[in-house]
């Protein structure tokens, strides 16, 4: 069988041959620098050659060579270990090995899609370099952490691929799959606070501190700062309400995240004005940060936020927050959503913004003017709130703080909520509805 080559047969085997060739050479090198006798930086790029020179030929042969060039691989494994066990080497495990076979299909596959074979081989290169700080990382964790992992893993792959796609209930109001996928979002953003919290342990300081609270529960952090700042001096009364104001800063920050993830069409509708509100906090946390002294406040444990009843009972929060949306919709207009905000921010800030954001994305009878309005009296009333936990929970010196930070936070939501423009078509849709 005689085959033509052309020039651009000739450059397009010439690239996805460098391709394999820079990815071997990539990986290999990790392996020399580990000292694995088994297989060096040649070896490596011999085999990525190797798929993809399997891989070409698969074209005018059909695709056993590929299969056939993946057994001749794996018998030359086999043949190397064995060689190595008769000459006393120890065992190295099994990490070589299946790099090897892995980079033998990535060579394979960069001539079909060299992107992603890329993607692959550098994360490949990554994850054999990283072995030490890796198992440093499983070293650290405890039992709980696994557990939270793991939990996650249950609320995220096993129960959200199973629950189906459909609107049911009262105005068809409650989507399981959509319902779960909030639980899985929220408890995502959560968990990698509690994992950076658990990194960084006693390491943190104020604002990461606070930032951690407000990834995790800006509420929660605020219940365990209030209690630690009755035991503390009074120089660190300042510090703790730092960390309270940085833990409601980031809580305004998952607020943003939550509405570019469910409602990335009306995104900049919604969040030029809660982003404006943002920018008030911070600018009200790095005053704190100027005024506060460098006493050091113990950070407080968080509990695990991947628990399955605290999921289940963020996803019946959100049911019953959309399910009195749509009725209070229904009932009262637009006008109604603003008590369902208020009560829902008492508890929860998730609930309703996601709730909120949807039914705006899905132009569902909402506009984005009104939209985010009923999120930031949400937000609103969560400060009401935060602020009287810290006035039973804390001291008399600390609620003054907060009355003080959280008051300037609420007279900027108010003058947002009476002077941020509203635009025309809005005013028109709203007043047809």
């Amino acid at each position: 069988m005689t085959l033509a080559v052309t020039p651009m047969d000739l450059l397009f085997v010439l690239e996805k041959i460098g391709l394999a060739l820079g990815l071997g050479l990539l990986v290999g090198m990790q392996r020399e620098r580990a000292q694995i006798q088994l297989a060096g930086i040649r070896t490596f790029a011999l085999i990525t050659v190797f798929g993809a020179v399997c891989a070409l030929l698969s074209a005018p042969f059909g695709g056993w060579v590929v299969a056939a060039g993946a057994l001749a691989v794996a018998l030359l494994l086999v043949a190397g270990n064995l060689l190595q066990r008769e000459a006393k080497i120890a065992d190295p495990g099994l990490t070589t090995e299946i790099a090897a076979l892995l980079m033998y299909a990535l060579g394979a596959y960069v001539v079909v899609g060299h992107a992603a074979a890329l993607a692959i081989g550098g994360g490949t290169a990554l994850l054999l370099h990283w072995k030490d700080p890796m198992h440093a990382f499983i070293a650290r964790i405890g039992e709980t952490d696994l557990r939270a992992i793991m939990q996650f893993v249950l609320v995220a792959v096993v129960i959200l691929p199973v629950l189906p796609d459909v609107n049911i209930g009262p105005y068809e109001a409650f989507n399981p799959h959509k319902a779960w996928f909030m639980v899985v979002l929220i408890v995502a953003i959560s968990l990698s606070g509690y994992v950076a919290q658990k990194w960084l342990g006693a390491r943190a300081g104020p604002v990461v501190a606070g930032a951690l609270g407000g990834l995790i529960s800006s509420t929660a952090a605020t219940v365990s700062y209030s209690r630690r700042a009755t035991a503390a001096p009074q120089s660190s009364l300042r510090l703790a309400a730092l960390v309270l104001m940085m833990a409601t800063t980031v809580a305004q920050v998952r607020v943003l995240v939550e509405i570019a993830v469910v409602a990335p069409g009306s995104f900049l509708q919604l969040a030029a004005p809660l982003g404006v509100f943002l920018v008030g906090l911070i600018a009200l946390s790095a005053t704190m940060f100027f005024l506060a002294h460098s006493d050091s406040l113990e950070m407080p444990e968080h509990t695990n936020p991947a628990e399955l009843k605290s999921a289940l009972i963020f996803g019946g929060l959100y049911a019953l927050v959309t399910l009195a949306a749509a009725a209070a919709r229904d009932w009262f207009g637009s006008a109604g959503l603003y008590l369902v905000a208020v009560l829902s921010g008492l508890h929860d800030l998730g609930a309703i913004t996601l709730s909120t954001a949807q039914l705006v994305d899905r132009h569902d009878g909402l506009d984005a003017a009104t939209g985010w309005r009923v999120i930031l009296a949400a937000t609103m009333s969560n400060l009401v709130v935060k602020g009287g936990i810290a006035g039973m929970l804390g001291n008399r010196r600390l609620f003054l703080w907060m009355v003080l930070l959280f008051g300037i936070a609420l007279a900027g939501g108010g003058a947002l909520l009476l002077l941020w423009p509203t635009p025309a078509l809005e005013l028109e849709n709203a007043a047809l509805s």
